[in-house]
């Protein structure tokens, strides 16, 4: 016997195909959204082909882990919407197969898929991130290619304000060059003017050549010989005609260790992960030992101050006091409020010591903690949600039964930003230690579990949960809105009207609209008495509600486009909405007793009545004008 079937083929092979797709395509988009995060770093740095590459693959081994989700999602969806667009999935389920079975190698697929997942997570993830942050602090080191600009002054080179008039972008060249410098202290500043200029990197990256053409420099003098002081001269004027500067300017790329990132979170797999919390932990413990005995220390500084140089004894000798309550009652009254308020206020020092000393200490500690606990929780996570998103895709898309690159799409982006709403909202707060690091990384996760079980059970029960129009339905009922009638001319009709026996049944329906409207005061306010607690059905409306959709039917038949058009202007009559808001007698009675509730619902029934008024009007005058054109009809076939 086959373990696999050429079904599971046919199914795989359709899916691993859209699979390799759409997982390029999410890590293309979400490559380029984190690249347009760090634009600020890339641009304007002069950054080789070699560095760039580098970047570009370890910002993509670490968007993997992201974009496996997303992609598994997709590819569910389309997968299985192709199949139930083109019937291939109602081919599958007439010869049979249970749609469990046609989900099994695609599950099994996604199973492998989370795995993998898992282990990218645990082992290329890691030195990925290392690698990536020392890219990065490389790059915001780095300092920036000259550009200088026309018109303002440049402060990029240290030690110097560069301002020039213009430029010649073909040349090279500078004109209307002014330097300031500062390179030692405020006693060196210069001043340097020229009339033109060029400015160029050496070749070993490591200074600019500045050379100047026809130009003055101006230097202080206040720190020259005392002969230069009294002369009375306060700074140096020196022409030229060509001048040659090297400045220091450190151009090139120098890459960090990147084991100096190896303490991060995200750069650990899950053993360096624990370890690194263990030692967290220790260092806590430590510090919380050291705040205590600090505290103790505090308590019996005065005993100590005292003479007393023995902590245990002192402690001893306080147990052989006799009680408190003893002691105090001997006081006289100053003496008790002396001493409550001593030691009120020795209290509270004590602790505005003790919270200053734990947040000094340990807030970073705790931030490292939860850091490394969310880290641990998110490789699990991030996996599952692999597993997960394809019990939400599959049965949708089987559910759906629309393929390609549309509803799909639109689809799968809206689960996912939910899903990422959820787990960032859910990071942030344990973050900050509003919530527990496991529940905020598990968040996510419990709420998509429940989601993808509902919709594979609904799909295998072929339950229909996206029916527009029963939900269409649903809310008209639920807001008390009808739908129109939209009657067409039938195309072929086997028999004619009755227009003789309509015309009567008509007029009948017309007296009975109009007696019934005149003897039960629509218009008026209902009893909300009768209307909760004593219920009587209306049988009266029900009959004309029958009796009118039996002559619409009737009347469709007829060739008449005059005929047709005065069917869809009669209204549908709802036999009951006047007269209970519902058909439970007990749910009636709570809501009455409610009275909240019964009297929005009492206003409801009023809005009812008074509708129903409008249409037995309505029946009366369309029912008028529906005789008239039979009559006209009659005539008609009796001339010819």
């Amino acid at each position: 016997m086959r373990i696999i079937k050429k079904l599971d083929i046919f199914i795989l092979k359709g899916y691993l195909q859209l699979f390799a797709g759409t997982f390029f395509i999410c890590l293309f988009i979400f490559l380029m959204q984190f690249v347009w995060k760090y634009v600020d770093d890339l641009v304007g740095k002069g950054l080789t082909w070699d560095i760039l590459a580098k970047f570009f693959w370890y910002c993509s081994l670490t968007l993997i882990p992201i974009s496996v989700p997303l992609a598994v999602l997709l590819a569910s969806l389309i997968t299985f919407g192709n199949f139930g667009e083109r019937f291939e999935l109602l081919a599958m389920k007439a010869s049979g197969i249970p749609l469990i079975r046609i989900l099994m190698p695609v599950f099994i697929t996604a199973l492998l898929i989370c795995s993998g997942s898992f282990y990218f997570q645990n082992n290329v993830s890691p030195e990925a991130n290392k690698q990536l942050y020392s890219l990065l602090w490389s790059m915001r080191q780095k300092s920036p290619e000259l550009d200088i600009p026309e018109g303002i002054f440049y402060s990029d080179i240290p030690g110097y304000n560069l301002y020039v008039e213009r430029k010649d972008a073909e040349t090279g060249m500078l004109y209307g060059v002014m330097i300031y410098t500062n390179t030692d202290n405020y006693e060196d500043t210069q001043i340097v003017i020229a009339d033109s200029g060029r400015l160029q990197s050496t070749a070993d990256k490591t200074h600019l050549k500045l050379t100047l053409y026809d130009g003055e420099r101006f230097k202080n003098m206040s720190n020259q010989s005392g002969a230069m002081l009294r002369a009375n001269i306060p700074y140096m004027r020196e022409s030229f005609i060509e001048e040659i500067d090297y400045i220091a300017f450190d151009n090139q790329f120098n890459l960090f260790d990147a084991s100096l990132f190896a303490g991060n979170a995200q750069a650990k797999n899950l053993g360096e992960i624990y370890r690194g919390i263990d030692s967290i932990r220790s260092r806590t413990d430590s510090i919380g030992h050291s705040i205590y005995e600090n505290a103790k220390r505090s308590y019996l500084s005065r005993e100590l101050s005292a003479g007393r140089k023995d902590s245990a004894k002192i402690v001893q000798e306080v147990a052989d006091i006799a009680p408190f309550d003893t002691l105090f009652n001997q006081l006289r009254d100053d003496q008790k409020s002396s001493a409550w308020k001593s030691a009120l206020n020795r209290t509270e020092t004590m602790k505005a010591e003790c919270e200053f000393r734990s947040t000094c200490y340990t807030t970073e500690l705790n931030t490292q903690m939860r850091r490394h606990l969310m880290e641990a929780q998110k490789k699990y996570t991030l996996s599952l949600s692999c597993l997960l998103f394809f019990f939400i895709g599959a049965p949708l898309g089987a559910i759906i039964r629309k393929g390609g690159l549309g509803i799909p799409v639109v689809v799968s982006v809206i689960f996912f930003i939910f899903y990422y709403i959820i787990n960032v909202a859910g990071e942030n707060n344990a973050k900050v230690g509003a919530w527990d690091a496991y529940f905020g990384e598990w968040l996510s996760s419990m709420v998509l579990l429940p989601i993808g079980g509902w919709l594979t059970y609904k799909a295998n029960s072929d339950s229909v949960v996206f029916d527009i129009e029963g939900y269409k339905k649903f809310f008209m009922k639920l807001l008390g809105l009808r739908i129109s009638r939209k009657l067409n001319r039938k195309e072929v009709i086997i028999y004619d009207p009755d227009y003789p026996k309509c015309r009567e049944e008509m007029r009948q329906l017309i007296e009975d609209c109009k007696a019934y409207s005149d003897n039960h005061f629509l218009l008026m306010m209902p009893s909300y008495w009768h209307i909760f607690f004593q219920y009587q059905e209306d049988t009266t409306v029900k009959g004309i509600s029958k009796r009118l959709e039996a002559l619409v039917k009737e009347l469709h038949n007829s060739k008449s486009n005059v005929i047709i058009g005065l069917l869809n202007m009669l209204p549908f009559i709802i036999p009951d909405a006047h007269t209970r808001p519902f058909r439970n007698a007990r749910r009636n009675k709570w809501a009455g007793v409610i009275l909240p509730v019964g009297i929005l619902l009492w206003l409801r029934i009023w809005r009812y009545r008074l509708r129903l008024s409008r249409d037995l009007d309505k029946v009366q005058e369309i029912g008028q004008e529906i005789i008239k054109r039979i009559n006209s009809i009659e005539k008609e076939a009796q001339s010819s």
